[in-house]
């Protein structure tokens, strides 16, 4: 019961961040999201950094249940389109209805872990099943430098979806395009 009531908060304080902004995150508001007794959320977190620590902990598995699902739903990634295909809907996703949502208060989060180690280490990329698909389809298609590689690609695409977010409108596709074809460069060639 008290995991469930503390993943209820910390979805409430996601809601909250998402709305309100930073500011507006304090325990009166989630609790007041959550349709809970004052006091409810101070006495599961009992201090501001608790309550971001849930509430970022809390995003990072929304994420990677997202990640996992998209690839589960999707095709193997053989071609540049494919990979194309699935940055598209990620970036959809991720500026649309509840990962609209989830983007707002994942960004609110990255700028406050710049002061916060401990929310840092709980927002740096983490492995997951969406960053393996792209590091097998670059190496699969002979790029050298994998890591780096897929690691500037996805933070390309991160920083897109940032961009909508703030100015509105969707990632044009053509720009996936073009960040896939930065990547999969050798030596100032494309391979294809």
């Amino acid at each position: 019961m008290a995991s469930d009531r503390r993943t209820l908060l910390a979805d409430a304080a996601l809601d909250v961040l998402a709305d309100d902004g930073i500011r507006g995150l304090t325990h009166r508001a989630v609790d007041r999201r959550a349709a809970m007794p004052p006091g409810t959320t101070s006495a599961y977190f009992r201090t501001r950094a608790a309550l971001l620590t849930a509430l970022v902990t809390r995003l990072v598995q929304l994420d990677q249940a997202e990640l996992h699902t998209m690839t589960e739903e999707l095709p193997p990634l053989r071609t540049v389109a494919e990979l194309v295909d699935g940055m598209s809907l990620l970036t959809r996703r991720r500026l649309t209805g509840e990962g609209r949502r989830r983007s707002l208060a994942r960004y609110a989060c990255a700028v406050e872990s710049v002061r916060d180690p401990e929310l840092r280490e709980i927002l740096v990329p983490r492995e997951n099943a969406g960053r393996e698909a792209v590091r097998e389809f670059l190496a699969a298609h002979g790029v050298t430098d994998v890591e780096n590689r897929t690691h500037i690609l996805l933070t390309c695409i991160d920083g897109l979806v940032f961009d909508r977010l703030v100015s509105g409108g969707e990632v044009p596709r053509e720009a996936l395009e073009g960040l896939v074809a930065a990547a999969l460069r050798q030596g100032g060639r494309p391979r294809h």
